[in-house]
């Protein structure tokens, strides 16, 4: 994308789910030198920013400030005259209350080029993630967004309740506070004891919170259920439709807490899943993998077409070998005639994609001992088998290739380690309290385990291993796997896991 310095972009950043950003907000975070957010954009979303990218937190919670206004509309001008592109990311959309016509009036005072980026907003993404449509044709087709939070200094509402009372639903964004103020007005003005209501709280992230009822007895229904904001409230017939449309709330994993280990930058696909499923997930990566680079390595390059088989035994191995091959002058062709053997599906699509299809991968399995099951079919008697792999390994293929005949070498490529700042963020998640830990190797468990402060803040929390080899040091450490894949994938993990609560769901 183009980059216009001395811009400033207001994006909508939805109600909460980070899925809900728009692809143009996605893509101008991606390029923002600064980027100043409030409390409802989803820290989340932070992670298109650039690495280098300035983030300034001007949120507001519980009424409490930690800049105002006027500040915030200084420190986007401010940032601005530096010459930087400049993000203002908004919860929900910045137009609708959001005080973005606040914001750009300032940047068009001082001559500043502005855009502005829609948002999901809140007033019908929350109410659709609760199963309530906002609008139906045989209940209502007229619909009002109402802030139930106006200006202070206003000295009279600007709310026509006889207005609102008219219109078949209604939309109060920041009303949890005024509950009482808002129900009162509606009744008085015309609105039946009887309408239907709800209070949603935190839509569309796993804590979302829903309660229903009337007018007449929502806020006693409010107060005994502890809701608090950000909450909105729905008033209308379709408030009806929830008993049947609820999707969201009935997800596998939806509001279970889910602490992730693999490496940050293979965390992202199993998070994803979990996502979708419903989970809130916490990424803390136990393993940082780091390139091993040596004249071993080197050399080894050099005589690969001395070699009958390459064995790669993980996608990382995959992915960095082609980092290693084409940093020092060469391309795919030094394969050659070269045989390929993978250990399971992961390492085969990521073989995939840069073009090669393996020759040899174990059926069912995807071990050390599948593998070398797969390789007690053919004749390896004399032949050169090139291991590829990480700097601590398992010796079980090396030695069933040696005792069919095969002359093995192994070639360790990286070696993983225990990655920086781990350590504070582990142990914080853990007191917050989570209900499951996903094991995706025997390395993510040992380094859990180093990084572990008490062992009692992991009573209660259930454990899901992706294998055999990763549940056996589970238990090394005295804990055992309440669920286990039986496809030793990051897909097969996940589906165990969703089969593990359904199960608990029927019971």
């Amino acid at each position: 994308m183009f980059k216009e310095p001395g811009k400033v972009y207001l994006i909508g950043a939805g109600p909460g789910d980070p899925g809900l950003l728009t692809l143009k907000g996605k893509e101008i975070l991606s390029i923002a030198d600064v980027v100043i957010y409030d409390y409802l954009a989803n820290p989340e979303l932070l992670k298109y920013c650039k690495e280098e990218a300035e983030k300034i937190y001007v949120g507001k919670k519980g009424g409490k400030h930690t800049f105002s206004q006027d500040k915030i509309n200084k420190l986007l001008v401010l940032k601005a005259k530096e010459g930087k592109v400049v993000v203002r990311l908004k919860g929900g959309d910045p137009f609708l209350f959001g005080r973005g016509g606040e914001e750009v009036e300032e940047l068009e005072k001082h001559g500043i080029s502005f855009e502005i980026v829609p948002g999901v907003t809140s007033a019908l993404a929350v109410p659709a993630y609760a199963g309530i449509p906002v609008t139906h044709r045989n209940y209502t087709s007229t619909l009002a967004i109402v802030t139930g939070h106006e200006a202070d200094e206003k000295k009279e509402t600007q709310v026509d309740f006889n207005a609102l009372s008219k219109i078949g639903t209604l939309i109060f964004l920041m009303g949890v506070k005024k509950l009482f103020y808002i129900i009162t007005n509606l009744i008085e003005s015309g609105k039946k004891p009887d309408t239907p209501c709800a209070i949603i709280q935190w839509g569309t992230t796993p804590f979302q919170k829903t309660i229903t009822g009337t007018l007449s007895d929502i806020l006693e229904k409010a107060k005994n259920s502890k809701i608090s904001s950000p909450a909105i409230i729905v008033v209308g017939e379709v408030v009806k439709f929830r008993e049947k449309f609820n999707w969201f709330e009935k997800k596998t994993l939806f509001g279970k807490k889910i602490l992730v280990t693999r490496t940050k930058e293979q965390a992202g696909k199993l998070k994803t899943y979990l996502e979708n499923l419903g989970a809130w997930v916490y990424e803390v990566p136990t393993i940082q993998i780091v390139p091993l680079y040596n004249e071993k390595i080197l050399h080894i390059l050099k005589e690969l077409h001395h070699y009958d088989w390459i064995v790669f035994t993980s996608e990382n191995g995959v992915k960095i070998f082609y980092e290693i091959v084409f940093k020092n002058g060469y391309d795919l062709r030094i394969l050659g005639p070269l045989k390929i053997a993978v250990i399971g599906k992961t390492t085969k699509k990521s073989l995939e994609t840069l073009g090669i299809k393996p020759d040899l991968i174990p059926e069912g399995e995807y071990t050390q001992e599948g593998l070398s099951l797969a390789f007690q079919k053919l004749d390896l008697r004399g032949k050169k088998v090139l291991l590829i792999r990480a700097e601590e390994g398992r010796e079980v293929l090396p030695k069933a290739l040696i005792n069919q005949g095969a002359e093995v070498t192994v070639l360790p490529i990286y070696k993983t380690v225990v990655p920086e700042n781990s350590r504070e963020r582990l142990n914080k998640v853990l007191e917050e309290g989570i209900d499951l830990i996903t094991f995706t190797s025997s390395s993510t468990v040992k380094n859990f385990f180093f990084l572990l402060e008490k062992k009692e803040s992991l009573q209660g929390i259930k454990f899901a291993s992706i294998g055999p080899i990763t549940s056996q040091t589970l238990r090394e450490f005295g804990f055992e796997p309440h669920i286990e894949a039986k496809e030793y994938t990051v897909e097969g993990l996940v589906l165990a896991i969703k089969e593990f609560f359904d199960k608990k769901e029927e019971v």
